[in-house]
């Protein structure tokens, strides 16, 4: 079967950019069963209450829910195991440091497949504040207002 050229999301995580400053982003694979990948190319994944650890000098993503596959009875696993992030060892030790800075976390942004392959959009996240939230809203409606009344100028013309 030939494998599929090109970048393909399956699932997002948009409540991590609401909730944090994203520092820096890192793209990873992540070690699967068969059943998890057909279950995953069809969509049924979700990613949205996940974070990742470092222990024992791996990186893991705890939290992803991936669905059981329809067809893959005895082969199916735990939907909410532990899954190892492909990563080099010095992206690792790298990612360890930061993530025991005071308030930074690992947090998955995206899953996709690239030519035929799962991998994950991993970012090294500081949480917001409720007043950082506040003032990105009022900033985005403002940018709201401000493009509306270029559009009624436009119309007026």
């Amino acid at each position: 079967m030939p494998v599929k050229k090109g970048i393909r999301v399956i699932a997002e995580n948009r409540r991590a950019r609401h909730d944090y400053f994203i520092e820096d982003t890192y793209e990873c694979g992540v070690a699967l069963v068969g059943t998890e990948v057909k279950s995953i190319r069809m969509g049924k994944v979700n990613v949205k209450d996940s974070y990742v650890k470092i222990k024992n000098g791996e990186a893991i993503v705890v939290g992803m829910h991936v669905s059981p596959y329809e067809k893959g009875n005895i082969f199916n696993r735990d939907p909410f195991r532990e899954r190892k992030l492909l990563l080099h060892k010095r992206e690792i030790l790298k990612l360890k440091a930061l993530s025991e800075a005071d308030g930074y976390s690992l947090i998955p942004l995206s899953l996709y497949l690239k030519d035929g392959l799962v991998k994950m959009e991993l970012a090294v996240a500081k949480g917001k504040k409720l007043y950082d939230k506040r003032h990105d809203i009022a900033e985005r409606d403002a940018k709201r207002q401000i493009e509306q009344r270029r559009k009624e100028e436009r119309y007026k013309e």
